[in-house]
C-alpha cells in the first residue's frame, strides 16, 4: 500500500541556518532516501519552495480565484513529501520515525486512496 509522508515545518526556524547546517540536512535526507531505496519501498519525494512562493486556485462557486501565497496561515508549512510502498500503517509509521524531519517538524502519514495501489499515472 502506498503512503505519503507530508513534512510540515516552521519555515521561520530556518531563517538563521548556516550553509554548513543545510548541507548536513541534505546529507541526512540523502541517507534516508538511500535507506528507502535499499529497502525497495521508495516511490517519490520532493522538496518544495517556501510557502510564500505558493499560488492557490479555486473554482468554488463557479468563480475562478487565483491567490498568491499559501492556502492557510499556520505556524507549520508543507515543505516536502515522500511516497513509499509498504504493507501497512505500522510499517509506514516506522519509516516516518526515521525521517530527519521528525526531529524538528511534524509528519502527516496518509494512505493512498487510489484503487489497487495504482498511482495517478496509472488511473
Amino acid at each position: 500500500m502506498r503512503y505519503m509522508f507530508m513534512l510540515y515545518n516552521d519555515e521561520s526556524a530556518f531563517a538563521h541556518v548556516t550553509e554548513e547546517q543545510m548541507q548536513q540536512q541534505f546529507e541526512l535526507f540523502g541517507q534516508y532516501i538511500g535507506q528507502l531505496k535499499q529497502a525497495g519501498i521508495f516511490v517519490d519525494t520532493d522538496w518544495l519552495q517556501p510557502s510564500q512562493s505558493a499560488t492557490t486556485l479555486t473554482l468554488k462557486d463557479g468563480e475562478k480565484r487565483v491567490q498568491d501565497g499559501p492556502y492557510a496561515e499556520t505556524k507549520e508549512q508543507l515543505g516536502g513529501y515522500f511516497v513509499i510502498d509498504v504493507p501497512d500503517l505500522d510499517a509506514a509509521l516506522a519509516w516516518a520515525e526515521k525521517c530527519p524531519s521528525a526531529h524538528y517538524g511534524i509528519i502527516e502519514v496518509r494512505a493512498s486512496a487510489m484503487p489497487d495501489g495504482r498511482n495517478g499515472a496509472d488511473a
